[in-house]
């Protein structure tokens, strides 16, 4: 009889039961996959970026398709933190898998305010911090492009925060790995990356940018190749656990991000066109280590 594989990881102190997450933006809350699959199954997944207070997000239109690939300038539409403890947190109290939230504010202050709020509940594991977003402190800089911003709201978020905190990070910057290790000397416990490239895409015939935001976030298959490469380099770059995302949507995918030095993957994109590939990972994980006769995923990690 052929041994059944652990997919079990570890990031940090958080103990998931197989490496494969959704990306924030690309699940919702949650709650919307569940007429589609057990999300039990999951390792965890990230919630839609929560802010302080409820936000419209940006005027359509707001998503376009790209040669493998999408853009996307939603402007962090969500539901504000309230109304996710009222109304989404206590139904995904039904489901056995890691809710990691997502959050972002405009100052420090906010990011501080967003972490006390979720403190108290214990279904919320980790936080991701979104960091990609504008300072308004500082004059519209964003936390992930000045590593000083960087080390001080990471540090913020530490010292009040009561679980693991997990940074996302931007590659629209000259030196991912610099970031990273600013991340892990100011103590966060794993880094995610990559969000977004920036992009933009010309309606040809109206002569104007098909996003009414002129500029988006290039994500999808088109990305996976530079997220490799950057995931590597962290990875060699940092102690902490290095999480995986950009143009993930099958277990080939997944097991490149791993064997280049991610000891976890989110499933992003992907999503939008088949909402059981995050699920189909899961078992190409476990088939792969089937035929590898591999008895523990970890023995892949950063084995390039």
């Amino acid at each position: 009889m052929t041994e059944i594989a652990s997919l079990a990881v570890s990031i940090g102190d958080l103990r998931l039961k197989n490496p494969v997450l959704t990306a924030s933006g690309t699940f919702g809350y949650g709650l919307e996959f569940t007429r589609f699959f057990d999300i039990s199954k999951l390792g965890g997944f990230c919630t839609k970026g929560l802010s302080l207070e409820p936000m419209p997000g940006n005027a359509p239109e707001r998503i376009a398709e790209t040669p493998a690939g999408m853009l996307n300038a939603i402007g962090l539409e969500n539901v504000g933190t309230e109304q996710f403890l009222s109304e989404k947190l206590p139904r995904l109290e039904a489901y056995d898998t890691h809710v990691i939230a997502n959050i972002f504010g405009k100052t420090i202050e906010e990011f501080i305010a967003i972490v006390e709020r979720l403190n108290p509940y214990p279904k919320v594991s980790a936080y991701e911090l979104n960091i990609s977003c504008p300072n308004i402190e500082q004059g519209g800089i964003e936390f992930g492009h000045d590593r000083v911003q960087t080390d001080r709201v990471v540090r913020a978020v530490k010292r009040v925060s009561e679980k693991p905190v997990w940074v996302k990070l931007s590659p629209n910057v000259t030196d991912v790995s610099a970031f990273a290790r600013t991340c892990e000397d100011a103590g966060a416990d794993a880094v995610s990356l990559v969000n977004t490239f920036v992009g933009m895409s010309v309606d040809i015939h109206r002569r104007r940018a098909v996003l009414s935001n002129r500029s988006g976030g290039l994500s999808g298959p088109a990305i996976r190749p530079l997220a490799v490469r950057l995931v590597y380099e962290v990875s060699q770059a940092v102690e902490i656990p290095v999480i995986g995302i950009g143009g993930i949507g099958t277990p080939q995918d997944a097991l490149e991000f791993m064997l280049a030095g991610a000891s976890a993957i989110q499933v992003g994109t992907a999503n939008f066109h088949d909402p059981l590939a995050s699920l189909k990972i899961v078992q190409g994980l476990r088939d792969y280590c089937s035929e590898h006769r591999i008895t523990d995923i970890n023995q892949i990690i950063a084995t390039v």
